[in-house]
């Protein structure tokens, strides 16, 4: 894929936390235009993936290339500007409590546009009428579930009208209805917006449902890409046990000690 097809580009990346490496030189593509699902067993580095697309947080080594654009070169104002074409779903949602759905909604607009609050009303409407939520623009985030506070937040990564939206575990905590809703909306309003999105998730039935193109990350290395069908086939044992949820294989289910014997009857 050349860069124009690839809206993020991950060149030999690699990321310490501590003295723990996260990632280890991984290279890969976000395809413009599509679903991007990077999925993984807890702990693999998923969100942490996001932030350095977002430049949150600095690599140790390698590149981050957004819309043509080296992230972690980029001069403060230049990454804001970049940023604010970047939606963002974030696992908790992370609605303002004191400000309602409206409110909530165009904030965005509020702080990085000149708009007059007469467009900005039309704008908030619009997103909520997108998300199927603008009956429920009057209600504190207190007084919506689970599914409707993602929704709102959805509204919301939307409100600036970004190239990108990226959505940190988006089903976590639904009921099977809420969870219906996301999948639905994620894969329409990429469509419909011309949107590219990036899902980060564990939920493998539901990603693989919407996605275009699948990574799978495991010990800071990319362990399984390519489309939903041929993942299913893919032939790694540590993709396998993935993907259909076995307790053991090459992540056991004991973690590393010694022999239980040697624990009980204190033998060394």
């Amino acid at each position: 894929m050349n860069t124009i097809e690839n809206i993020v580009s991950i060149r030999n990346l690699t990321f310490l936390r501590q003295n723990r490496k996260i990632f280890d030189g991984i290279s890969l593509n976000i395809q413009r235009g599509k679903v991007t699902a990077i999925m993984g067993p807890s702990g693999t580095g998923k969100t942490t993936l996001l932030k350095l697309i977002g430049g949150q947080l600095i690599p140790n080594q390698g590149e981050v290339i957004v819309n043509g654009h080296n992230v972690h070169e980029l001069k403060r104002s230049d990454l804001y500007s970049l940023r604010k074409k970047m939606g963002m779903l974030f696992q908790s949602g992370a609605l303002l409590t004191d400000l309602n759905v409206f409110d909530n909604v165009a904030l965005p607009l509020r702080e990085h546009t000149q708009l007059n609050e007469s467009f900005i009303r039309s704008i908030v409407l619009m997103k909520l009428e997108a998300v199927g939520l603008r009956g429920a623009r009057d209600l504190m985030p207190n007084e919506l579930s689970g599914g409707m506070a993602r929704r709102i937040a959805l509204a919301r990564a939307i409100a600036l009208d970004p190239m990108m939206i990226m959505y940190d575990e988006p089903f976590a905590g639904q009921d099977p209805i809420s969870l219906g809703t996301l999948v639905k909306l994620i894969k329409e309003l990429n469509s419909v917006l011309n949107l590219t999105s990036i899902v980060v998730s564990h939920d493998v039935e539901e990603t693989e449902s919407i996605a275009d193109y699948i990574y799978i990350l495991s010990e800071g290395k990319i362990v399984g890409q390519g489309t939903p069908k041929e993942i299913r086939n893919d032939k790694s044992e540590l993709v396998q046990q993935f993907l259909k949820g076995k307790a053991d294989g090459p992540v056991h289910f004991h973690y590393p000690a010694k022999k239980i014997q040697n624990d009980l009857f204190g033998n060394k």
